[in-house]
């Protein structure tokens, strides 16, 4: 793979991993409240949107497990870490705490809705490509978005506040977090617009997956 490809994929795995350093913190947008990382998580599906367009859903694949396998890496090194004893006379271990002792619930709501969203806007944003024999990108980077973020968001939520926050309220806090995203990608398409047609330019290559395995273990 070209200098391109390494670059592209470096930026999706840095945006997936400040986006769960930085999610802890809640704030208020449009009357919604959202984690703070919303204003770096939806660039992790731009950069997933641009990967499937350029090189295909065989190579976002690789991405995405090998930013699973990162992010991965970061969570037990957070929680190797915090075993340590501080030493006595360093004042932030409350801080630290509070920050970075995520539950297990919570880490597991990250990986399951992290794997289930990034795989659902690949494939939609495939499949959409060869239906519409590659005219029309800006339908398929927002529709693959609108499945790939509604997938993410539902599947987060759920598990990690599913029965500590009423119905209604898991509901609305779904819906609020999903808009907030997918109006971020449609503000950003003619951002895509230009890098996805600058990568096909300079690469030399326009994938269609007509013949790709979509099976999302397959490595």
């Amino acid at each position: 793979m070209s200098w391109r490809f390494v670059t592209v994929a470096g930026l999706f795995i840095a945006c997936l991993l400040t986006a769960n350093t930085i999610a802890v913190k809640l704030v208020i947008l449009g009357g919604a409240v959202v984690p703070v990382a919303v204003i770096v998580f939806p660039i992790s599906y731009i950069v997933g949107d641009v990967l499937t367009e350029v090189w295909g859903y065989a190579a976002a694949r690789r991405v995405i497990w090998l930013g699973f396998a990162c992010n991965a890496v970061m969570v037990a090194a957070i929680w190797i870490a915090g075993l340590i004893p501080a030493a006595p006379f360093w004042p932030g271990q409350a801080a630290w705490d509070e920050i970075f002792s995520q539950t297990p619930r919570i880490v597991l709501a990250s990986f399951v809705a992290y794997l289930g969203g990034e795989f659902a806007n690949s494939f939609v944003l495939a499949k959409m490509k060869i239906a519409t024999g590659g005219r029309w990108l800006w339908t398929r980077t927002i529709g693959s978005t609108i499945v790939g973020q509604a997938l993410d968001t539902a599947v987060f939520v759920a598990i990690a506040f599913g029965g500590t926050v009423p119905a209604g309220a898991l509901g609305g806090i779904m819906f609020g977090q999903w808009l907030v995203k997918v109006l971020y990608e449609i503000g950003a398409t003619p951002l895509t617009y230009v890098v996805v047609g600058w990568l096909k330019a300079r690469e030399q290559i326009d994938t269609f997956d007509h013949r790709t395995d979509f099976n999302p273990i397959r490595l």
